[in-house]
This record gives C-alpha cells, sequence and structure tokens, in this order.
C-alpha cells in the first residue's frame, strides 16, 4: 500500500475531496494490518475506515453487522460507487447464498455484509477457514461494537461471541466502530472483543449542524405540532417509550396532515420491516418509533428527531438524536420531559434483572440525562463534557439563543425538601406543589396537608415555576423519584445540607420561549434553504429526477446521490464530465452512470 492509494480510492471511488479528522490515520493503520476501536459521530465517515482498507487488502472483508434489514440497501450503495459487494443473512435462499460464498473465493468481491449469528455458524467458520488459509480474508469490520455491552441500550448477545474471531484469525486485522460509548462501554467492548492490543481512535463527538431543545412537557402534542409548523415534507424520526404511544401518535400525525409510520418490536416483522423500508426509500415521511427502531439508519436527510419521552441514557440520547442531519446540513433535536419521565425511567432500572452495581451505573447515567435537560449552560457544553470533551458555547441550542436566568433557590429548594419530609416521602409533585401553594383538595385535607408548618409557604412562586424547582433538585441528586411508591418525591442523602444551610442551591428560571420555529426551512427541506430561486428550481429538478432513477432501480434515493450532491450540482452547474468529478460524491462510477444525465439536466435549466 503506497501512501497516495487511499486518497486517490477516496477521490475516484467515493467522490469525496480529502480525508476528515482521523480517517486517514485509521485507513493506514488497519490497512497495514493493525487493529483498531473508533468512536466517531454518526455522519462522520465511520464506514470509509473499513470500506477503504477492504478495497486495499487482498482478499474479501467480512462487515458484521446487526442490522439484516439494512445490508441489502449499505450493498446497494457500494454497488452504485462500482464496489464489488454482497450481504450473507437469512433473506437470500440457498442458491444465492451459494453464489455470494464461490465470489467470495473468486476474488468476485471486495465486502461481505454477515450478521453475528449467521457468522458464528459452524458452516460459515469453515467457509472463513478456507478463505483464510488461500489468503483471501482481507479484515473484520465489527460495526455497531457497543452491541456487546451486556447494559448498554442496544445490547445484542451474539456481539459476545466476536472474540472467536481474533481467537481463530490472529493475524486478520479488526476494527471495530461505534458512534457513542463513555468510557465504561469503552472498557467493555476492548474486553469482550479481544481488543486489547487495538489502538483506540476518538475523534470529536461534536455534530455542530443539530441545534439540540429541551422544553417542559406541558401538552405533548401541542407543543409538537408547534415544532413541526415550517417542517411539512421533511423526513424526522419520533420517539416515544411505549408501542401503544408510537402507534397512537403515529395516527394522530396522519391526521395533522404529517405522513407518518408507526415502528415497535410488536408489530408483525413483515409489517416492520415495509415501514423501515418506506421510510428509507420515501421522502418526507415521520417515523413514530420505540428504541427498536434507528440504530445503524443510513438516512442522510433526517431533518429532525424528537423524544416525546425521556431517553434511557445521555448515551441513549447522543446516538437517538446522532440520525438527525447526518448529511451536514441543518437538523433539529427536539425533547419534552416531565417528572413521570423520570419516574419511569427510575422504575425501569429498579425493575430491571441488572445487579446491584449496574443499577447505581444505570442511575447515574439517567442523573448525568436530567443535568443535561436542567442545565443552566449550553446544551452542547453539557453533553460533549460527559463524553470527556471541552466545548465553547455553540450558539446553536436553545439555552444560547436565549439563556436562563439564574437566581439563588436555596429557601425554595428547603421549602420544597421539607414538604417532601413532612409528608412522609409518599407524594408526587403535584400533590407536592398544591401543599406549596396552599391549595385545598379531597386528598390534602384527607392526609391533613393543610396543617402542616409548609401548607402555603411557597404562594411566591406559581405551580408551574415549582414543578421546575422539583425538576432540577431531581437533576441535582437531591431528590429521587420512586415508582414503587407510585412517582413519590424522596430525600437523598445530599438533601441534608440543604435543609440545615449548609448548601447553597442555584436555579434557573425557564425563559419564556418563543416559537420552536424560528429555525424552521421551507417545503423542500434545509438543503435548498439558501439557494438562489434559479438555483432552487434546478435542486428540485434533480430531486425529481433522483426520485424517479432510484423508483426504477428499486433502492433509496440517497443511494443514488445525497441531497448535498444535488445542492453543489444546482450551484455550480457543471458543464463536463471533467467538472462533475469536483462535485463532492461524484466518484467514476457515478459520473459513468449519471453524468450525461445530470449534464442533459443542467443544460435545459439553463
Amino acid at each position: 500500500m503506497t501512501a497516495g492509494q487511499p486518497l486517490t480510492l477516496l477521490r475516484e471511488v467515493f467522490g469525496y475531496p480529502a480525508f476528515r479528522g482521523d480517517q486517514a490515520e485509521i485507513i493506514a493503520h488497519v490497512g497495514g494490518g493493525g487493529d483498531a476501536l473508533v468512536l466517531m459521530p454518526t455522519g462522520g465517515g465511520k464506514s470509509l475506515c473499513y470500506q477503504i482498507p477492504a478495497l486495499l487488502r487482498p482478499g474479501c472483508a467480512i462487515v458484521v453487522s446487526p442490522l439484516i434489514a439494512l445490508m441489502q440497501d449499505q450493498v446497494d450503495a457500494l454497488t452504485q460507487l462500482g464496489v464489488k459487494a454482497a450481504c450473507l443473512n437469512s433473506t437470500l435462499d440457498w442458491r444465492d447464498a451459494q453464489a455470494v460464498e464461490q465470489a467470495m473465493f473468486s476474488n468476485g468481491l471486495d465486502l461481505v455484509y454477515i450478521a453475528p449469528e449467521r457468522l458464528l455458524l459452524d458452516r460459515t467458520l469453515a467457509l472463513l477457514d478456507a478463505l483464510h488459509e488461500a489468503g483471501k480474508l482481507a479484515l473484520f469490520a465489527i460495526d455497531e461494537a457497543h452491541c456487546v455491552s451486556q447494559w448498554g441500550h442496544d445490547f445484542r448477545p451474539e456481539y459476545l461471541q466476536l472474540s472467536t474471531l481474533h481467537e481463530r484469525y490472529p493475524q486478520v486485522p479488526r476494527i471495530a466502530l461505534t458512534a457513542t460509548a463513555d468510557q465504561a462501554t469503552r472498557n467493555e467492548m476492548l474486553a469482550r472483543l479481544g481488543l486489547g492490543e487495538a489502538r483506540v481512535f476518538i475523534s470529536s463527538f461534536d455534530r455542530p449542524n443539530i441545534r439540540y431543545t429541551v422544553v417542559e412537557k406541558d401538552n405533548a402534542r401541542k407543543q409538537l405540532l408547534t415544532f413541526l409548523a415550517g417542517r411539512r415534507g421533511q423526513a424526522g424520526i419520533v420517539y416515544c417509550l411505549s408501542r401503544k404511544k408510537v402507534e397512537e401518535t403515529a395516527a394522530w400525525l396522519n391526521t395533522q396532515g404529517y405522513p407518518a409510520l408507526p415502528y415497535h418490536a410488536g408489530l408483525p416483522a413483515e409489517e416492520r420491516a415495509a415501514n423501515q423500508r418506506r421510510f428509507l426509500r420515501e421522502e418526507g415521511l415521520i417515523m413514530c418509533a420505540t428504541i427498536a427502531f434507528g440504530m445503524g439508519i443510513d438516512k442522510p436527510d433526517v431533518r429532525f428527531v424528537v423524544h416525546l419521552d425521556l431517553p434511557k441514557s445521555i448515551e441513549a440520547y447522543y446516538q437517538e438524536t446522532g440520525r438527525a442531519g447526518r448529511d451536514g446540513e441543518p437538523a433539529d433535536a427536539w425533547m419534552a420531559y416531565g417528572m413521570q419521565d423520570v419516574a419511569l425511567q427510575h422504575a425501569r432500572i429498579a425493575e430491571s434483572g441488572a445487579d446491584e452495581q449496574q443499577k447505581i451505573l444505570e442511575a447515574q447515567r439517567l442523573t448525568a440525562l436530567l443535568a443535561y435537560c436542567e442545565a443552566p449552560r449550553c446544551r452542547r457544553q453539557v453533553l460533549l463534557d460527559y463524553f470527556g470533551e471541552q466545548h465553547a458555547p455553540c450558539g446553536n441550542c436553545d439555552l444560547c439563543a436565549e439563556p436562563p436566568e439564574l437566581w439563588d433557590g436555596t429557601q425554595a429548594a428547603q421549602k420544597a425538601l421539607s414538604a417532601i419530609f413532612r409528608t412522609g416521602m409518599r407524594f408526587g409533585v403535584t400533590h407536592l406543589t398544591a401543599i406549596l401553594c396552599g391549595k385545598t383538595s379531597d386528598k390534602i385535607r384527607q392526609w391533613q396537608h393543610d396543617r402542616l408548618p409548609t401548607f402555603g409557604v411557597g404562594q411566591e412562586l406559581d405551580e408551574h415555576a415549582w414543578k421546575s424547582v422539583f425538576r432540577q433538585l431531581a437533576a441535582a441528586g437531591l431528590v429521587h423519584v420512586d415508582m414503587t411508591e407510585h412517582g413519590a418525591l424522596q430525600l437523598t442523602e445530599a438533601a441534608r445540607e440543604v435543609l440545615k444551610g449548609q448548601r447553597r442551591v442555584e436555579l434557573r428560571r425557564p425563559a419564556k420561549r418563543k416559537s420552536t420555529t424560528t429555525r424552521s426551512t421551507t417545503l423542500r427541506g434545509a438543503a435548498a434553504s439558501d439557494l438562489t430561486p434559479a438555483d432552487a428550481a434546478l435542486f428540485q429538478l434533480l430531486r425529481e429526477w433522483r426520485a424517479a432513477t432510484a423508483r426504477e432501480q428499486g433502492v433509496p434515493a440517497y443511494v443514488i446521490l445525497h441531497d448535498k450532491t444535488l445542492r453543489e450540482l444546482a450551484e455550480v452547474r457543471p458543464v463536463s464530465h471533467g467538472l462533475l468529478a469536483s462535485i463532492t460524491g461524484m466518484g467514476s462510477a457515478k459520473i459513468e452512470h449519471y453524468g450525461e444525465e445530470l449534464l442533459r439536466l443542467i443544460r435545459e435549466a439553463g
């Protein structure tokens, strides 16, 4: 492998002018036979880190992926680039599978995508043994490597057996890749995959094109409609905690004029696969989903990710929001959350089969997410700080746009904590807020809570403000939400210092939010938002051509060309094959397949 080979492949095959970040170093390391663990954000170009070494090294590369439903799309995308790729999974009949196996031996394939279950079959391992003996195993790429973490949000038990690859083929380089992992998960990946000697590459976790917004959950559907205003025609994902809520939200969005599909593990496999296929191949659809949907979704033009319920952890939140804006164009991560969400997540941890140490770790991860939600400073700073990365205020989140007012909330915190203590730590936010505001009800009279010293002592704040105080106390670790007691708030050991006046509590007063549509984009999506009228018309014409071409070939539109490439074509308007090669994403195979047609459309547009 010469120094210039990777760059030549990048330009001629993939159509990109230069490597980004650590890509060149990773490719040189793996291409030279070294093992690597790569942590790189979604949209950061992870796949190139194994695809280019696969083309540089003799033989066939094996890509282990848990995503059978997406393998064919990944293969289609590579085939469009002129790369010889195939998948080997349960969707193939025995004849097709046999043809793939034979092509692996006859140098007819550069990459083969395979599910971990299939890889670990005796038949497959025997096939790999034979390939290895013939010197035709280029490398192993283990995609979505965080699936090896037993207590992670995407655990796949088959991943635990992938250390077999190192034991069986010690001379074949391995590259494990993931978009997110905290230190505990990194250590787990290195240990369980036998990557003790591997080089670890950690890229910046920052996704600067994503705008982060968190709102207090009030009327979630009304808030969602406000957010979606101006985003009609854009692709997005709406995450919900329960399957029932997924289906209800999808049905409701359709009645509001937003085409939406449901996706959760309880749907029949055929319906689930059909909905996923539609989301990937059609434009402007919203997928309402549980966390069963999303890992490895390679749709570059997802313009927003919404959380109508609190995710499990800050890693899960980062991973799920990372599915927006993979094309580098502006995108939104919008979340509505409330104390009930906190209670449900605490209940999930308490009722899990995890050991006590793991439950403590899960609770710490949830607390980190609450701290993010209630942060008084730039959300990107808080998010990246969790992954050990420093960042200046980003100017592209709700708190940078409208910094909250901070106030000394020590006395308010003492009143709130006292109300929890004097009611026996058996009641939730609504009841405690009513006590502090001096509002009577049958329940308050029944428990004689209108006779407590804390009854009515908090009338300087309204109910909305008190609920914010309780959320911030939970985020600060002063209060624990116990679902075994129906969401009752309980004091933690740390609350003692506050009650004794030994600790000051600073709280944020939520700013009055302006409409969440301030940065909404045009009907045709972010990629066209700042084009001239003439260029926007050509961009739309190119999109229509792409949609027709994709339908004809039975592949997702982005497999043909990304929005980013169409935008550049509309702006630059190249007039020759040579100039087409200067457009991002226009490799030699794409120019050969589509060059004449694109040049004709550009000429006709004038």
